[in-house]
């Protein structure tokens, strides 16, 4: 847990802005006090919800992609603490661990060149030190029985987020993914568009769907694929949405049906959703709307054992706004998952 960073009182004292006459969700809240011993301190908390964050952009670099995906988790904190404590947002139930800290990767990728192999292939062995960590923390959290919701950094992170849950339980899960890209490329070395290939390859990852994808930005290669492995499944956003072929809410339940036989984790990448500042940030996607009704129908079930919301890019003009989307997202999940 050397990379652990944990989120305390004080720092909880300086993103808090409290107003009279309202009790804000950051008031209500647990923290830990020290970093030893994490599993035995979750095992004992009485919360459900464990969130913590990644800020890093390697894995995006490492796959040519924009980065920017750094500054989520730092966005969503702002807002996350400030909202309403009240019944329907469970503040109560919701411990803040922290971040995990890959500063010292941030750094040494400034020195490197996207335009070159061997930097590249740098960057992706970096990614790979970043997946034992992020597999470490989430095997802990899953196995205190908690469920965790992780915050930032690129997609890469989902390959740590399968693999920790899939320790943890002894067994392989399943995933359903919103995503504009099926993240299943090849093994070439980790980057932030091959979490998913690497994680059914090892066996970590049993049945796979995703929703959404864009026909433009998914190779031929991809689509065949998909079609004849039994444990993958997909549609395309232009399905649904432009050509209306497939309805929307018979997709969402019949990509549930895929996952729901085991336990599964749900991930959501912010370039599915229209405008939002992301690592690949589209014109034409879900809309927020759409895109919390996704995640509420996926967050109802005792099957599901983590959130994971990525790709999320802000700028300091967005920051705010960006926040407020994680904040949405993050407490739909709880809300539909703490009644299911």
């Amino acid at each position: 847990m050397d990379r652990l960073v944990l989120f305390k009182e004080s720092n909880l004292k300086s993103l808090l802005n409290k107003r009279p006459g309202e009790s804000k969700f950051g008031e209500h809240i647990s923290v830990l006090t020290e970093t030893s011993h994490i599993y035995e301190q979750l095992n004992t908390l009485d919360v459900q919800y464990v969130i913590f964050g990644i800020p890093e952009d390697v894995g995006v670099f490492a796959n040519l992609g924009k980065t920017g995906t750094s500054g989520a988790w730092h966005a969503c904190l702002k807002v996350l603490l400030n909202i309403q404590s009240n019944a329907f947002t469970h503040a109560s139930r919701v411990l803040i661990l922290g971040h995990l800290d890959f500063s010292k990767e941030m750094e040494k990728m400034k020195d490197l060149n996207q335009t070159t192999l061997d930097d590249l292939q740098i960057a992706r062995k970096m990614v790979s030190k970043i997946d034992k960590h992020v597999t470490d923390l989430m095997t802990h959290i899953i196995k205190a029985g908690k469920t965790p919701i992780v915050i930032g950094g690129g997609h890469n992170n989902a390959y740590g987020n399968i693999k920790g849950t899939s320790l943890a339980l002894k067994k392989p899960i399943n995933v359903i993914n919103f995503d504009a890209h099926s993240d299943f490329r090849n093994e070439e070395g980790r980057h932030s568009g091959n979490g998913f290939s690497y994680a059914y390859s090892e066996g970590f990852l049993k049945n796979y769907f995703i929703f959404g994808l864009h026909e433009n930005y998914t190779s031929d290669v991809i689509f065949k694929q998909l079609q004849v492995n039994p444990h993958l499944d997909f549609n395309t956003f232009e399905s649904m949405e432009i050509r209306k072929e497939l309805a929307f809410k018979s997709e969402v339940n019949r990509a549930l049906e895929f996952v729901q036989s085991k336990p599964y984790g749900i991930e959501l990448d912010c370039d599915a959703i229209e405008n939002v500042p992301s690592s690949a940030m589209t014109p034409s996607g879900f809309s927020v709307t759409k895109t919390r009704y996704l995640l509420s129908s996926a967050a109802a079930s005792k099957q599901v054992k983590y959130l994971h919301l990525c790709e999320a890019a802000p700028t300091p003009e967005t920051e705010t706004q960006v926040g407020k989307l994680l904040t949405y997202l993050l407490t739909d999940f709880i809300r539909a998952h703490a009644n299911a």
